[in-house]
């Protein structure tokens, strides 16, 4: 098993979280978070914003599945623009469902 973790734009969010619903994957986590990437911030005019907006989905899937996942979240979350967003890919060991107990997805 994998966990995805997708850090997009605010505006793309519902547009990424509908692709996966459409393809299948319908549960995972959103959290509203701030940051920064490689630019460090913006500047609009006079102004600096040091961090930004963004949404960050997660969800853990099966190793079969990560590329799908990956190429839904990229098309639905592009803009070509600086800050579009980051995906990080990271092993996940064991899962249980605290309701039943049971392990797994």
């Amino acid at each position: 098993m994998k966990m995805v973790r997708a850090i997009v734009r605010p505006e793309k969010a519902e547009d990424v979280v509908d692709a996966l619903a459409s393809a299948g994957y319908v549960a995972l986590t959103k959290m509203d978070v701030v940051g920064r990437g490689k630019q460090k911030g913006i500047h609009v005019g006079n102004i600096y914003y040091d961090e930004l907006p963004k949404v960050m989905l997660m969800l853990v899937t099966e190793d079969q599945n990560v590329e799908e996942v990956i190429e839904i979240i990229s098309r639905a979350a592009h803009t070509g623009s600086f800050g579009d967003g980051k995906i990080f890919v990271s092993p996940v060991e064991e899962a249980y469902t605290v309701r039943t107990g049971s392990k797994g997805l």
